[in-house]
């Protein structure tokens, strides 16, 4: 069974002197009953469907039911060649893809919800461009989903992965902890530094409320998917670099989810408060209703 605690994992990884991805894959053998090849198999799927929905918005203007979204991932993408942004083509290559898999979501496209669909796009969009810059094989971006995974199972076991019941914090914050890490390792990182960069992250997004317009997994969603993609590759190169989190991963988890159940209902999923009771937020949802003939 997957250890509770991230000091656990350390220690565990430490002693076995493993990666966070293999101790995953082994403990997930162990309570699968499946093969290391048919588990490796089944996250080659993953990364296919993230890797075709990273892709999709970069060529095709997409356009969600509501309106609400769509057309951003490939206007990001063409301005990322010219060559004038201030953050480089890698960066703004991370942002479309991320962006285009929000917008794949919203038009009812598939996607992998990892760890759920309202921050479906910050992990594709981290693996896969760190992958490609650091020139990393198919197989070394499975194993970095899967320690991804692991340090998401951290979080689901000592808080949530929910917006409804944790707030933003625990969707698009796992997501880019979850990012981090695998980064980290991707890098040659430690299982230690690794949950350093998942404790950074998860601190400089605690508190981050949920407040979908229209109640529609769309707005503010996906640019916050934007900036957890952000956020997860920045703090990798900050851990990287030798700067540690002086507040433990295991602690911060802890916090978000005390945070988290501190937050009103309004600020949970629920659309009944922050950016979606907004003038503009509140128009939005009427026109929204309006278009599919329902009247308030």
């Amino acid at each position: 069974m997957f250890v509770n605690k991230g000091i656990n994992l350390i220690n565990i990884c430490k002693v076995k002197n493993m990666s966070i991805c293999e101790y995953t894959i082994m403990c997930e053998v162990e309570e699968s009953g499946l093969s290391r090849c048919e588990i490796v198999e089944k996250m080659r799927k993953n990364l296919s469907i993230m890797k075709e929905s990273a892709q999709y918005g970069l060529t095709h203007e997409t356009k969600s039911m509501s309106g609400l979204i769509g057309g951003d991932a490939i206007k990001l993408s063409k301005y990322g060649k010219t060559g004038n942004s201030l953050t480089g083509e890698f960066m703004i290559k991370a942002m479309a893809r991320a962006l285009s898999c929000s917008e794949v979501n919203a038009t009812m496209g598939k996607i992998v919800a990892a760890p759920t669909a309202g921050s479906c796009g910050i992990i594709p969009a981290v693996i896969i461009t760190a992958g490609e810059k650091l020139n990393k094989t198919e197989d070394e971006l499975i194993n970095a989903l899967f320690t991804a995974s692991g340090v998401g199972i951290l979080i689901a076991k000592n808080a949530t992965l929910s917006g409804a019941e944790g707030g933003c914090q625990a969707e698009c914050g796992s997501a880019a902890a979850m990012g981090a890490a695998a980064v980290v390792e991707m890098m040659g990182g430690t299982p230690s530094m690794a949950l350093n960069a998942a404790a950074i992250v998860i601190k400089n997004i605690l508190g981050l409320v949920c407040d979908p317009v229209a109640g529609l997994v769309e707005v503010p969603c996906a640019k916050r998917n934007i900036a957890g993609a952000v956020s997860a590759l920045t703090t990798a190169d900050l851990t990287m670099s030798g700067v540690t989190s002086r507040i433990p991963f295991d602690d911060t988890v802890i916090a978000m989810y005390k945070v988290g159940m501190q937050l009103p209902c309004e600020l949970r999923e629920t659309a009944m408060g922050g950016l979606a009771t907004t003038p503009t937020g509140l128009k939005m949802a009427e026109d929204i209703l309006l278009k599919q003939g329902i009247s308030k």
